[in-house]
């Protein structure tokens, strides 16, 4: 995929082409990682790459049962456990789990077919505003590419703190573009 979002016909084509952009660019930040690595939290949160992408996915699915009508229930523990890799599990785990719903995202989109498709607002939470009924697919989608991309940014932080990798040169080693003087594609580090 490259680094940019290309031509786009329709608002409902281009937020769900931006929000499969700001999936891949997260996805990147695991590139080349151990397993060690995806567990990391080199800063002063909890957070480490291989957790955050859990994250983005059960936030997706979760958003996407509300387009849908789905009762949902919000469950502390497990949306704390959503931010690590559990024992066992794995980056490939997390990344088949995301491709499906991505998958689902896509397709509960194009056959709703209407960005100001209503959402009812849970108001059990509290930084659900009170004073509205609904959202719009519009706004979820929205919400989801906002969504992802601070955790993106997130991850990006804590990629370069575990390893010096950044963005582009990542992108780069991954899909195979060519050095530069100006880019370089990222290497592992000898071991």
């Amino acid at each position: 995929m490259p680094g940019q979002v290309g031509a786009i016909e329709n608002e409902q084509q281009g937020l769900l082409a931006y929000l499969a952009q700001m999936r891949y660019v997260l996805r990147l930040t695991a590139y080349g990682l151990t397993d060690e690595q995806l567990r990391a939290t080199p800063s002063a949160s909890q957070l480490s790459v291989g957790g955050l992408i859990k994250h983005c996915a059960s936030t997706e699915a979760g958003w996407m049962g509300q387009v849908r009508g789905e009762p949902q229930e919000l469950d502390y523990h497990a949306y704390a456990e959503n931010f690590r890799l559990a024992e066992g599990e794995t980056i490939d785990d997390v990344f088949a789990r995301y491709d499906r719903v991505a998958e689902q995202t896509e397709k509960t989109v194009t056959e709703l077919n209407d960005l100001e498709h209503r959402v009812e607002i849970d108001h059990s939470v509290p930084w659900n505003s009170k004073d509205m009924t609904h959202w719009t697919l519009r706004w979820v989608l929205l919400h989801l590419i906002q969504e992802t991309a601070r955790h993106t940014g997130h991850a990006d932080i804590i990629r370069e703190s575990v390893d010096g990798a950044t963005a582009y040169p990542l992108m780069a080693a991954a899909e195979g573009w060519p050095e530069t003087d100006w880019l370089k594609p990222w290497k592992p580090a000898p071991r």
